[in-house]
């Protein structure tokens, strides 16, 4: 066999062997970064500490219309799913002013969790978060299983959450 065969060969090889890898790797390839945010309740939200629970991890901003068109979905998702383990975080981006958080949160009774994200740390740690919103659903062992930069497909969410919990 020639050079070129078995390059060829190997290549078509690793191209099968990821697909299969893919194919059936548990549910998500990418573990969730383990990050920690103050809340606007004064309390601390830990990735690692929800372990064992649905996260539906939402980046938003006071300013982004979209995610403030997707709150009442995420208020009806939290009240349909919370009592069975899910977990709805809105991380509001560093360049919001926490009063600003606030008052959004306030005005639109939002029920599940809102941390401030205010050193970048968990944009950071998601891959360089600059856009919203941008979504994340986490698995109860903890990989992100979902991720969508805009409107969220709640279809696909639903399903998941309706084999976890």
């Amino acid at each position: 066999m020639k050079t070129r065969d078995i390059l060829a060969i190997a290549i078509v090889a690793a191209l099968i062997g990821g697909g299969l890898y893919l194919w059936l790797a548990p549910e998500g390839m990418r573990t969730a970064p383990e990050v920690s945010l103050g809340t606007l309740d004064g309390d601390t939200v830990s990735i690692h500490g929800l372990r064992g629970q649905p996260i539906l991890l939402t980046f938003w901003a006071t300013t982004c219309v979209s995610c403030i068109r997707e709150m009442p979905h995420l208020v009806e998702l939290y009240e349909r799913y919370n009592a069975r383990g899910l977990e709805v975080i809105g991380v509001a981006m560093s360049y919001d002013r926490p009063d600003h958080v606030m008052e959004v949160a306030r005005a639109r009774a939002l029920p599940y969790t809102i941390a401030l994200d205010t050193e970048d740390k968990a944009a950071r740690a998601f891959g360089n978060i600059r856009l919203t919103p941008t979504s994340f659903l986490i698995s109860p062992d903890g990989r992100i299983v979902y991720q969508k930069l805009g409107d969220i497909d709640w279809a696909a969410v639903e399903r998941n959450l309706e084999r976890w919990l």
